[in-house]
């Protein structure tokens, strides 16, 4: 018997670098092994260390006459305020508005309310007898420039007209002053206060309107047209000289002379009264206006 290899054996048998190769591949199979071991436990542990479980309290048991809920009070939920129902107001009723009366019955009345807007002094120069007939005939003249001397509303001035002689006539200032207490009753009230009683006693002044030819609501018209020609009134810059004619006065300039009576009547009451006149009437056509 031999002690060589066969060649058989020789052939099966690997040699030995390659021993040694599968040698160190073994070592650093186990060396990565062994690192991802240890690793993966020391992440392990940190967790446990960190995340420690919430031990389970126990539950206390409280008896029925210790429960806070059992024992709590009753409390009834009151409404809150935005709930409330508000108790409703009664409602007021509203004012009735009397019936006017005829036209031949309304002095009473229409005395009585101008009574309520004029002073004493004021209604003493107010002529109480046919009220409405009185104004209605003396507006709708003075919207045709004339004065109708019988159907003025008010009582005549005393005082006299009055003039300065001297190289020419004039007015005598003092002569505007008996005119101051007409422009008082005219000033007296707001230009709303006269439309809303020319509003009130509308019905009797179509009614009077009528009786002297007039049909349906036209006086209106009237009135403004009233208004107008006063405010058309030319204003003086100076002394307006006089010619005496008999018993009368005529103004020198035919301009002057010329202007229609109702004009010339507000002329005679002077230039300061003649401006607060035409002030009140500026507001009262205003306020027709916005009617």
């Amino acid at each position: 018997m031999s002690d060589q290899p066969s060649a058989s054996d020789v052939q099966k048998r690997p040699p030995n670098n390659n021993l040694l190769f599968a040698g160190i591949i073994l070592i650093i199979l186990i060396i990565a092994a062994a690192f991802v071991l240890l690793n993966s436990t020391d992440k392990s542990q940190t967790a446990i260390e960190v995340e420690q479980p919430i031990a389970e309290r126990p539950m206390m048991e409280l008896k029925p006459e210790n429960d806070p809920v059992v024992n709590a009070p009753s409390v009834n939920p009151e409404k809150p305020a935005d709930l409330t129902v508000p108790t409703p107001r009664p409602v007021e009723p509203e004012p009735q508005v009397k019936p006017l009366p005829t036209l031949d019955e309304s002095d009473p009345v229409v005395v009585a309310k101008l009574d309520e807007y004029l002073t004493d002094a004021a209604m003493s120069l107010v002529i109480n007898d046919d009220v409405i007939r009185r104004g209605v005939v003396f507006i709708d003249n003075l919207a045709k420039g004339k004065i109708a001397q019988k159907h003025t509303p008010v009582e005549r001035p005393e005082e006299s007209f009055s003039v300065i002689e001297g190289e020419i006539l004039t007015v005598d200032p003092n002569s505007y002053e008996r005119y101051t207490p007409y422009v008082k009753i005219f000033t007296s009230m707001s230009a709303a206060q006269i439309v809303r009683l020319y509003d009130e006693y509308k019905p009797l002044i179509n009614d009077a309107y009528a009786e002297i030819g007039y049909q349906g609501d036209v006086f209106n018209q009237t009135l403004e047209e009233a208004i107008d020609l006063l405010l058309d009134t030319p204003e003086p810059k100076g002394d307006m000289p006089l010619l005496r004619d008999s018993v009368t006065y005529q103004y020198a300039y035919s301009e002057w002379e010329r202007l229609p009576a109702a004009q010339k009547q507000l002329l005679r009451m002077g230039p300061e009264n003649m401006k607060k006149i035409k002030a009140v009437l500026r507001n009262v056509k205003k306020e027709l206006d916005n009617q």
